[in-house]
């Protein structure tokens, strides 16, 4: 009989991993592989304010040279092909960062190489010193032209020379977890890796791209004590100690640097220099300063930059480089020419940060060299990209909700004329350009509304007694004055709770007040201030991991600043519980929201047939009718996988051919016109022929001082579709709920419901259907004040206009028109049907088809699982009970 997968890795895999050279002992050996290493801990998921975690992933083997991963391993059974692990082993390999990736049963051996995107066959691994001479040839570090370097170069590169592996700083250690007190992730090593390759050829020009709360300061960290303990810098400039410069904005972004860098000092004496004010020492290793000191000039107009020599510095750090603008600190870093820039941003490239990433990056990914300037040398696209999405995705950031309200006056705008007719009072002051109408983006800017903001006050203040008024928020307002007022209005709200500084403008850097609102505002432990009112101070790299909710009060049309603000919500904080946090926005900032924020969508089920379909039809104008020319069509067959664009021709229509048979999705655009997605289902050897109408897409919402308005809540949504990023208004949530059921069902009948329903197997899958649509059945029934109702009956009555009958209600039908059902089991075994019976009455029917559940009171008791199967006369007549059990619930 073959051999189960770990009886294969047992057996077969790890002795032809050890006689390869690998070895399996992590700490004694050079070359080592790591068994079933898990390297996300799994995505958070809601369901209403409940959190669970997905399954991780995990990689069977993880093949590491003098602690560098190298490679993987994915183990089949020994009984199945090889090639069954080699799709799912390129996954890994391209989270991992790894270039090499095996798929093997334990006899047969395939090898993929992402260098020369080719597989093979092997008869045996690769040793380790063969991959690494593999991975040096094709990175192109194994090719040193500097002849005064190349006898060094050559025992650097030496795989057997443990001197050599401990002076290059790919594989020098990294600082230990002892010291840093954090583990190394999985794309914080990629992220290392990638940019001390590029260290390594030479680059001066580098950029790193994660998402706030991922730990660019500690990747910045790790690369630091890789060249400085490897000795890597002070070999560029033998004449000197390496020295680095970390740059920063704010001073408390430079504090925080510095103490991420802590460590460095752990061995006695600090290398760490706080750069405050003249005169500087210079027998530091790694300094830290704001762009605002070192700027400043002295008596004689010297800046404070220019008292460093030229070439004084090795690597410069600057973090939040996006922020830093193109004046200042441009001329800080010509000053230091020679020196490797690297550059931090937590934001990807938009228009309003393109000049970074053309300072730091090619405009194509190709590498290339700039013609008129050559000696800039070649430029690449960032070193490495980690985005919101993938965060949340792998289950290292916190996941968020979105609430988006609107007062009346946002809603309809603000008649100048009509509000005065109203009886309204306008103070405009003088020199002051009057416009006739308001709206969103002129508020609090252009034009005061105190009524405007007492109502969204109001709202919040509201919304945060439901949530808990100890929760920590950001309020983020236009400017000091506007989040002077948004503070004070919210210490009148919570009074009664006895704090004085519950709620805190930090709207300046300067002054005792702030510094100490700040520090104790970011400190979980203390309870006050609760809510921190800012304008632009927190934006940025500011952590207060409790912070569970993002408020906006201000318009924000910059994407990144936008991903910077709500990067403020995104970092876990298991000592405050906390999980997942909420985007409440008054002013249509969550509009924003794009990929880079969205975590990838779990793929769908899709079982397409030959390609024999044809697809046809035409755009039109929803309200017109007129055909659109110019369109852009495309059909989704699957995950990343996509026919077009293709533009409707002069009469609006277009035609695709030779698609897979099956349900296929359609995609549909205009210039100002809103994009349409649909379904649509491919026959074999048929045209299938369709009309898709576009709406225009709607106008944005588009100091004078205006007092004795009626503002209320106009409207509010709070329902996150996370494959569009879509909010719905409860009614709108509905009947998108209504609409899909329709659609999987594929009959406007609640009996096809009620077939899917009692058959577990069909129910599971159509469930998951719901949960990618961002349907979950319980959590709308808890809204809807129908927490009793069972999943089955709600969405029956939302699709079907059913009544709704209670889990309660379906309990005691079963208990008494099914007590035949009931007297064909033992005692015993009823005692089990009776408890699944009280639990489905507690939480429904996915509580008694988990397994789980027999972990619980009372089965706990049985035996659990195991005992229960007892009961039942084994594994079988358990399950046939069970499936019984449900289908006549739900009769």
């Amino acid at each position: 009989m073959p051999l189960n997968e770990a009886e294969t890795r047992a057996r077969l895999i790890d002795p032809r991993l050890e006689a390869a050279g690998w070895g399996g002992d992590r700490i004694a050996r050079e070359h080592y592989y790591c068994r079933d290493v898990q390297y996300t801990p799994g995505r958070i998921v809601l369901r209403g304010d409940r959190v669970r975690r997905r399954r991780g992933r995990k990689v069977d083997y993880l093949l590491r040279f003098a602690g560098f991963p190298l490679a993987v391993v994915e183990a089949k059974a020994e009984g199945e092909p090889a090639e069954r692990g080699l799709e799912q082993a390129k996954g890994y390999a391209r989270d991992l960062g790894v270039p090499f990736l095996y798929a093997t049963n334990g006899h047969e051996i395939i090898e993929y190489d992402y260098f020369i995107r080719r597989s093979r066959e092997l008869p045996a691994f690769p040793t380790p010193d063969e991959l690494w001479r593999r991975w040096l040839t094709n990175t192109g570090l194994a090719q040193v032209t500097d002849a005064r370097r190349l006898a060094e170069a050559r025992a650097l590169y030496d795989p057997k020379a443990a001197e050599a592996r401990r002076r290059n700083p790919l594989l020098h250690p990294y600082c230990p977890s002892s010291l840093t007190g954090k583990e190394m992730r999985y794309f914080q090593e990629v992220a290392v890796a990638r940019i001390l390759e590029r260290v390594m050829r030479g680059q001066k020009r580098i950029l790193l791209t994660m998402a706030t709360g991922t730990g660019k300061t500690f990747v910045a960290f790790q690369v630091v004590w890789k060249l400085l303990r490897s000795g890597w810098l002070h070999r560029r400039h033998p004449d000197h100690p390496a020295r680095i410069l970390f740059l920063a904005d704010r001073v408390v972004l430079r504090d925080q640097a510095y103490n991420a860098f802590s460590p460095l000092a752990a061995r006695g004496g600090d290398p760490r220099h706080r750069i405050v004010g003249r005169p500087v020492p210079t027998h530091f290793d790694v300094y830290f300063g704001i762009y605002q000191t070192l700027w400043s000039e002295d008596e004689e107009g010297h800046r404070l930059y220019e008292t460093f020599p030229p070439g004084f510095f090795d690597l410069v750090i600057i973090d939040e480089c996006h922020r830093s603008g193109w004046g200042t600190w441009r001329e800080i870093l010509d000053h230091s020419a020679g020196a490797i820039h690297l550059g931090m941003t937590a934001t990807p490239k938009r228009t309003d940060n393109v000049d970074t990433y053309a300072y730091f990056c090619a405009e194509e990914p190709e590498v290339w060299v700039d013609p008129d300037d050559p000696a800039k040398g070649k430029r690449q696209p960032p070193a490495y990209e980690y985005s919101l999405g993938q965060g949340i995705e792998d289950g290292f950031l916190a996941t968020y909700k979105v609430h988006q309200v609107r007062t009346t006056v946002d809603k309809e705008g603000l008649h100048l004329r009509e509000v005065l007719e109203a009886g309204a009072e306008v103070f405009i002051p003088e020199d002051v350009t009057v416009r006739e109408f308001y709206t969103t983006p002129q508020f609090e800017r252009e034009i005061t509304l105190p009524d405007r903001t007492r109502a969204m006050v109001d709202h919040l203040a509201r919304l945060l007694r439901r949530f808990g008024p100890l929760e920590k928020t950001m309020v983020f307002c236009v400017d000091t004055d506007h989040a002077q007022l948004v503070s004070r209005l919210l210490n009148d709200h919570f009074g009664h709770l006895g704090y004085d500084d519950y709620a805190v403008p930090i709207v300046a850097e300067e002054g005792e007040d702030a510094h100490r609102w700040l520090r104790r505002f970011q400190d979980s432990d203390q309870k006050t201030p609760v809510v921190a009112t800012t304008a632009e101070l927190l934006s940025t790299g500011v952590d207060v991991p409790s912070c569970r909710n993002i408020v906006f009060m201000k318009t924000v049309s910059s994407p990144v600043l936008f991903k910077q603000i709500v990067g403020r919500g995104s970092r876990l904080d298991p000592a405050t519980d906390k999980y997942w946090f909420r985007v409440i926005d008054y002013t249509g900032a969550t509009r924003l929201f794009d990929e880079w924020d969205r975590p990838p969508l779990p793929p769908e089920d899709t079982a397409l047939g030959p390609e024999r379909g044809t697809l046809e039809g035409v755009v039109i104008h929803a309200e017109t009718g007129d055909r659109l020319v110019g369109a852009s069509v495309s059909v989704l067959l699957g995950p990343n996988v996509q026919r077009g664009p293709i533009y409707t021709d002069e009469d609006g229509a277009f035609r695709f051919e030779r698609l897979p048979t099956g349900v296929v999705t359609l995609v549909v655009s205009g210039p100002g016109f809103r994009r349409r997605q649909m379904k649509v289902e491919l026959l074999e050897d048929e045209v299938v022929s369709v009309e898709v109408p576009l709406k225009e897409a709607g106008e944005p919402p588009l100091k004078v001082r205006v007092t004795g308005l009626e503002v209320t809540i106009a409207d509010e949504t709070i329902f996150l579709i996370e494959a569009t990023g879509e909010s719905l208004s409860l009614q709108e949530y509905v009947d998108y709920t209504r609409r899909k059921v329709v659609e999987l069902v594929g009959a406007q009948q609640a009996a096809l419901l009620r077939e899917v329903w009692m058959d577990p197997d069909r129910r599971q899958r159509f469930l998951e259907d719901l949960y990618r649509s961002s349907i979950h059945p319980d959590v709308l029934a808890e809204v809807m004040g129908l927490g009793d109702a069972d999943g089955f009956d709600l969405l029956a009555h939302l699709a079907f206009g059913e009544p709704v009958r209670t889990r309660d209600e379906r309990t005691r039908a079963f208990r008494n028109r099914h007590q035949r059902f009931l007297q064909r089991y033992s005692p015993e075994a009823r005692e089990v049907i009776l408890a699944l019976l009280e639990k489905y009455r507690v939480g429904g029917v996915e509580e008694i088809a988990d397994p789980k559940v027999f972990r619980l009171p009372p089965f706990d008791r049985m035996g659990q699982i195991i005992g229960v199967q007892r009961r039942f006369g084994g594994v079988e007549g358990l399950r046939q009970a069970m499936r019984e059990m449900q289908r006549r619930l739900y009769q």
